[in-house]
């Protein structure tokens, strides 16, 4: 199985292409689903799971994984369908989400496939709230879904969006020298939600688009109307989403005359892999990783 990764150097030559490779693995049942490779740091048969008193329901142990105790998610139950009872023919998925570590239990685990952003698409309208997909694609034939994993780990331990009162007064100056709102872009709905919980905080209003896509037709339109520094003050992306990426999104607004200037910060989930390198590489101003209210309201009152 250790064959199914490549390493961080062959992975991140697709920085910047709008591409991505997809970990294919299924629950129960014939439904594949997908996880950016970016974010997997080992895939291996279920270990032996240590039971936990009081333990969230959804989480079916614990296990010792090269010296480091990791909690390992039942993603189907998680998303309200049967648990996964075969442990000792199941996988875990080892992933790095929002500054931690945790496993996956799956039933099986199939390929990696390298795709282009621009065939992963947003999920179909009339889902609803209720659902666990960021993005859909089609391979072989079959539909596959991009799990939303931002909002599964957020029902299993939500995460706090409140913010240092002292960056909140810090911010409430220099915000007297701009009016503008700021454009965040996020395929994840609780990805949104915290950043623009933490953008509205700091007394700044929010434009929110779904895909890097979207941001980038919003943007022309702004600077249709005018300088796009009249219209906006900065640009919050994340890296990962359907049609579009953040990467590209970033070399697409520093190709375009009337956007090149536009202060962009990436914030996403892929922590622990990227470098200052990789950020100059497609010309963002900051990186940060998910999430941190206090880091995001940091990085917002540096670009004020």
């Amino acid at each position: 199985m250790a064959s199914v990764l490549d390493s961080v150097n062959q992975r991140t030559q697709l920085v910047g292409q709008n591409r991505l490779e997809l970990l294919l693995f299924r629950l129960n049942g014939r439904q594949r689903f997908g996880i950016n490779v970016f974010k997997v740091k080992e895939v291996l048969q279920c270990p032996k799971l240590t039971a936990l008193p009081q333990r969230n329901a959804v989480i079916k142990g614990v296990a010792n994984v090269r010296g480091q105790t990791i909690s390992i998610i039942d993603i189907s139950k998680a998303m309200g369908g049967r648990p996964v009872e075969q442990t000792d023919t199941s996988f875990v998925i080892i992933s790095e989400y929002n500054r931690s570590i945790q496993g996956f239990l799956v039933s099986s685990v199939e390929r990696i496939v390298n795709m282009n952003w621009e065939a992963i698409l947003p999920p179909p309208k009339g889902t609803g709230r209720s659902n666990y997909m960021t993005a859909v694609t089609e391979i072989d034939g079959e539909l596959v879904e991009i799990l939303d994993v931002e909002k599964i780990l957020d029902e299993i331990a939500p995460r706090s969006v409140s913010v240092k009162q002292e960056l909140v007064d810090e911010v409430s100056v220099l915000k007297s020298l701009t009016q503008k709102p700021i454009l965040i872009a996020d395929d994840s709905s609780v990805a949104r939600r915290q950043i623009q919980k933490t953008v509205e905080t700091l007394g700044l209003e929010c434009i929110v688009v779904e895909n890097g896509k979207l941001a980038l037709n919003k943007l022309r339109e702004l600077a249709a109307m005018g300088p796009i520094h009249e219209q906006l003050s900065m640009v919050i992306s994340d890296v990962e989403m359907p049609e579009m990426d953040g990467y590209t999104l970033t070399a697409e607004i520093r190709n375009d005359a009337a956007l090149r200037d536009l202060h962009v910060i990436l914030h996403t989930s892929l922590s622990g892999v990227f470098n200052k390198a990789l950020i100059e590489k497609v010309g963002a101003n900051n990186f940060i990783a998910k999430f941190h209210p206090d880091e995001l309201a940091t990085a917002v009152k540096a670009a004020l």
